[in-house]
């Protein structure tokens, strides 16, 4: 069991209410309201644009090459994130110029600002177990929204989204962001850090599942 399994497994109602969310099983039933897709998508570029400071704070506090070329990836996996966004959010009128002129939610606001928090107080591996959830849950979220393949998905209102975290190239990401999170947790976390991690851990769940509920609340 790597250190992600580990975190999982300790937070349990944590992780089930981020992965398990009626917005997440309604996206894969095909039925959440457009609407409630509609906000999520403005606010998770908002949200998008602060991971991607995040990842820089990872590329500063790292002090080997190794690392920085793991931050150095996700800023790039981000930006390419922000993208599909702005493709998505077209189809239904909304220009780049409006998702960037939006207001930050709470939700978004309390996320992206806790992460930015642990890794300014924290050391790198704080950090990183605070994105994981993020990083690491999309791929799995991904994967449980497409278990015959994204092409059997075939017409679904949101085959685009699920596609691209399914897809290779993400799955990549998470399987790379997965290997550093237990590089770092080799070198130095100890059993009593670990209580402390899954508290961070635990925290970031629950703020992705009221990032779910914001765009619910949004119907």
């Amino acid at each position: 069991m790597d250190i992600f399994d580990r975190l999982k497994a300790a937070a349990p109602t944590e992780w089930a209410s981020y992965v398990d969310h009626s917005f997440v099983r309604q996206m894969g039933q095909g039925s959440l309201p457009e609407t409630a897709f509609r906000t999520y998508l403005v606010q998770d570029y908002l949200f998008l644009i602060q991971f991607a400071r995040a990842w820089a704070l990872a590329a500063y506090k790292s002090r080997r090459p190794s690392d920085i070329r793991a931050a150095q990836a996700g800023l790039a996996a981000i930006l390419d994130e922000t993208d599909l966004h702005v493709r998505l959010c077209a189809r239904w009128g909304l220009s780049k110029a409006d998702i960037e002129a939006a207001l930050e939610h709470q939700a978004t606001v309390a996320y992206t600002r806790f992460v930015l928090d642990c890794g300014a107080a924290g050391d790198l591996l704080d950090l990183h177990v605070a994105l994981s959830p993020c990083v690491i849950g999309y791929a799995e979220i991904g994967r449980a929204l497409s278990p015959d393949g994204v092409a059997a998905l075939g017409d679904h209102p949101y085959r685009e989204w699920i596609g691209e975290y399914a897809g290779e190239g993400y799955q990549g990401v998470a399987a790379a962001a997965r290997l550093h999170l237990d590089e770092l947790a080799a070198r130095s976390m100890t059993e009593q850090r670990f209580t402390e991690l899954v508290a961070i851990f635990a925290q970031a769940s629950r703020l992705e599942a009221d990032f779910w509920q914001m765009g619910l609340a949004a119907r």
